[in-house]
């Protein structure tokens, strides 16, 4: 029997609805409980058709679409003032992590209700943590007026994603449990949903590249994302998560592939002295080495490898190096010196192993 250490662990309250073909009924549902009358929506321009569809024929008072990566600070501004201006008294985001970011960051300052429509494997509806980028520098923080009231799941919504960003999404939702595992507030909680998270995504990840038109591995992409995202939320922000953070602010880089290439040099380099954490990764992907086994997962589905090829230059790396040290956790299971991280970048830069 083991020991169970002392923690503390927070629970976020939210309600979630999961049903494939259901979202314009969910919605429905979750505007009605909310009691909103004026609700404003925040679904990005080329989700226009998509939205609507959700939609359904639900009355908005206005809608806000110019939807960017890292959630720009000027682009949060013009959505906090529509919002107020418009009177509107719910945000309805439908759409990917970065249209959910941004009406988080709404609800930030105005304190509106959000009901979330995820279309990707983000997992950022299901957490309280907001993130704006200003001056080239991404700021994240947890408030929970930004955690949606209510999450509509549904796996239909998903079928238009193309493949490569399907990967890269569920992709970063195994970098948020992954991570969570040795994160400043991991706790034998978070540790559960983590390893069921892994295993959850691992059969969906091969499935939602391989066979596109199977709903099920859809739903059970949204359900490991879903747990990640719970984790993520509860033990904070890793070093993996905050590499990425940096690369993805300073150098607008794109969110679910910089996850998906960074994630197995930070398992690497964090796994030999985290040996309870990589044994259960391990378990969840059905392997004896968690770092050869996420490596070959990627590799069968032609995730993407190298930072280069997103958009990082070899010269960035000293910069990066010099922002991403500051921040990384004290409780990162390996000490991270500058030549480490250093060599970590260069890796991930090269997509060397």
């Amino acid at each position: 029997m083991h020991e169970i250490p002392t923690f503390d662990h927070r629970t976020l309250g939210q309600r979630v609805m999961f049903g494939s073909g259901q979202a314009t009924t969910h919605l429905r549902s979750a505007v009605h409980d909310l009691s909103a009358t004026t609700p404003m929506v925040v679904a990005a321009d080329t989700d226009h058709a998509l939205a609507d569809s959700v939609l359904g024929d639900l009355d908005v008072a206005v809608r806000f679409d110019d939807v960017r990566p890292h959630v720009p600070i000027d682009q949060a501004e013009q959505a906090r003032h529509l919002a107020r201006d418009s009177g509107a008294d719910l945000l309805i985001s439908i759409g990917g992590g970065s249209t959910t970011g941004l009406a988080k960051a709404v609800a930030l300052t105005t304190g509106l209700p959000i009901v979330a429509v995820p279309t990707t494997y983000a997992g950022s509806e299901a957490t309280n943590v907001w993130g704006v980028t200003e001056a080239a520098r991404k700021t994240t923080g947890q408030d929970d007026r930004v955690l949606p009231h209510t999450v509509v799941y549904d796996a239909e919504l998903t079928r238009t994603l193309p493949r490569e960003l399907s990967v890269a999404s569920i992709c970063n939702a195994l970098a948020h449990c992954i991570d969570s595992l040795w994160a400043p507030r991991a706790n034998p909680i978070s540790a559960a949903l983590s390893v069921e998270a892994v295993r959850a995504l691992a059969v969906a990840l091969p499935e939602v590249a391989d066979r596109p038109d199977a709903i099920a591995g859809r739903e059970q992409a949204f359900y490991g994302a879903y747990l990640a995202a719970v984790a993520f939320a509860s033990a904070g922000s890793g070093l993996h998560h905050k590499i990425c953070h940096v690369l993805g602010g300073r150098f607008d880089l794109p969110h679910a592939q910089t996850h998906t290439i960074v994630l197995p040099h930070v398992l690497a380099f964090n796994a030999p002295c985290a040996p309870a954490a990589a044994t259960r990764i391990a378990a969840a992907l059905g392997v004896a080495d968690p770092v050869e086994g996420l490596r070959t997962l990627l590799k069968s589905v032609v995730a993407p490898t190298a930072l280069r090829d997103v958009g990082l230059s070899e010269t960035d790396i000293d910069e990066a190096v010099e922002l991403i040290l500051p921040v990384v956790p004290d409780s990162n299971p390996h000490p991270v010196s500058r030549s480490e991280l250093s060599r970590l970048l260069h890796n991930a830069w090269s997509g060397e192993s």
